[in-house]
């Protein structure tokens, strides 16, 4: 089973990076999220990816790091009516971290404004992955699990920054959608460390 792939970018598109990797083209399909976040051409990433092989095609799809990956599985493997195609469109509309918060809190409103994600969808996608998504930790990480073992995997310590970050814009008018994508832009400026206040103050500048 293959975990990653670490390749020079030869090409890449909104939804779709072809990584040379030893002479090997992977055509790898990402979620907008992810494809923020590639290298020009020429540059070297390594993407986390989630074959899905079936009687007659392969495609492999990558994210930024292993718990996108393993979320992206959870989704499309335990959440009747959600492929793979509509799993991009979920994590391309919104990034992981508000997608982790919106299921935490049952906000399947949200969740039902992107593409191909009806009501009776995005409350599915609720009540299937809320056990699945582990508590916060101390520091305001939170856990997935994968089903694969009894432990999850922590978030990055920056995850409470970006959504409190996102939930300060929102309080000032922005759109979910909208302020998740401007704090995104923010947080690959800054760094994942970034405080609340500096990827608000970021995200104001740019919006």
């Amino acid at each position: 089973m293959i975990s990653f792939i670490d390749g020079i970018v030869e090409h890449a598109t909104p939804l779709e990076v072809v990584l040379n990797c030893n002479g090997i083209g992977y055509r790898i399909e990402v979620p907008v999220t992810t494809s923020e976040k590639i290298p020009g051409l020429g540059q070297r990433i390594r993407l986390h990816v989630h074959p899905v092989y079936r009687e007659d095609s392969q495609a492999l799809y990558g994210f930024i790091n292993p718990e996108e990956r393993d979320f992206f599985h959870l989704v499309t493997s335990k959440v009747s009516g959600i492929g793979p195609k509509i799993g991009l469109n979920l994590m391309s509309r919104l990034s992981f971290n508000m997608l982790r918060e919106a299921i935490a809190r049952g906000d399947a409103g949200l969740l039902a404004k992107c593409p191909g994600i009806g009501k009776k969808t995005a409350e599915r996608l609720c009540i299937e992955l809320k056990d699945k998504l582990g508590p916060k930790s101390g520091s305001g990480a939170v856990t997935v699990s994968t089903g694969n073992s009894g432990e999850g995997q922590a978030l990055s310590p920056g995850a409470a920054a970006f959504s409190d970050a996102v939930q300060a814009l929102v309080t000032l008018g922005f759109k979910m959608d909208h302020a998740d994508k401007a704090v995104r832009k923010a947080s690959q400026a800054l760094g994942g460390e970034a405080s609340a206040d500096a990827l608000i103050k970021a995200a104001l500048k740019t919006s």
